[in-house]
C-alpha cells in the first residue's frame, strides 16, 4: 500500500468497479464544485466500470485521474485531484478548478484513512476558508488492502445536518502485484 501514496509514484492505473451514491443535497454540491473542478460525481449507479490514473504532477503532487466509464446520463465522468504538502506542512488535496481540503492521514485497524479538516477555494496564493455548513460535510477516504493484489477504495461525506452526501465504493486490482491477474 505504501508504493501507491509515495511521492516518486509510477505512472500507474488500477481498475475496477464502484458503485456510487448521493443524496439530492450531494448532488447540488456535485454541480456546484463541479464549477470549481469539484471531484465528485452527480451519478447514482452499481458496478461502474472505473479507471483510476495516478502520476505525478512534476511539483512535488500525485495526481489521481478517476475515470467513470459509462455513467448515467451518457459518456465518461472524469475526476481530477492532486495530494502534494501544504504551505503548512500538512496533506492537501486540491482539484484543478482551485477546490481543495486539508487532510489527516491515518492508520486505523490496517486501512490508511484520509479525513478531512477544512475546505478552502485557491486562486493563486489567495486561500479562502470554505464554512463547514456550506461544505458538503466532512469527508473520509480509506485505502484497505484485501490481499492478492486487490484493494477496496471508499469515499463517504457526512453533513452534520443532511446526513451522508456522498457514499462511493470499490475494489481494484493493483497492476503491480503478481497475484492481481
Amino acid at each position: 500500500m505504501q508504493r501507491r501514496f509515495g511521492v516518486a509514484h509510477a505512472d500507474t492505473t488500477y481498475s475496477g468497479r464502484m458503485d456510487l451514491r448521493c443524496s439530492p443535497v450531494g448532488r447540488f454540491h456535485a454541480w456546484l464544485a463541479g464549477l470549481f473542478g469539484g471531484p465528485l460525481t452527480r451519478a447514482n449507479e452499481q458496478s461502474v466500470a472505473t479507471s483510476v490514473r495516478v502520476y505525478a504532477n512534476g511539483h512535488g503532487g500525485v495526481v489521481w485521474e478517476r475515470r467513470f466509464h459509462r455513467c448515467a446520463g451518457g459518456g465518461e465522468r472524469v475526476v481530477r485531484s492532486t495530494k502534494e504538502i501544504g504551505t503548512d506542512g500538512g496533506l492537501l488535496e486540491r482539484t484543478d478548478g482551485g477546490l481543495s481540503m486539508s487532510l489527516d492521514v491515518f492508520e486505523e485497524d490496517g486501512t490508511l484513512v484520509f479525513l478531512s479538516r477544512r475546505f478552502h477555494l485557491m486562486r493563486g496564493r489567495l486561500r479562502v476558508g470554505v464554512p463547514a455548513l456550506l461544505t458538503p460535510g466532512v469527508c473520509r477516504v480509506t485505502h484497505t488492502d484485501l490481499g492478492h493484489g486487490l484493494f477496496r477504495f471508499t469515499l463517504t461525506m457526512a453533513h452534520p445536518l443532511w446526513g451522508e452526501t456522498f457514499h462511493q465504493s470499490g475494489v481494484f486490482i493493483d497492476p503491480f502485484c503478481e497475484s492481481a491477474s
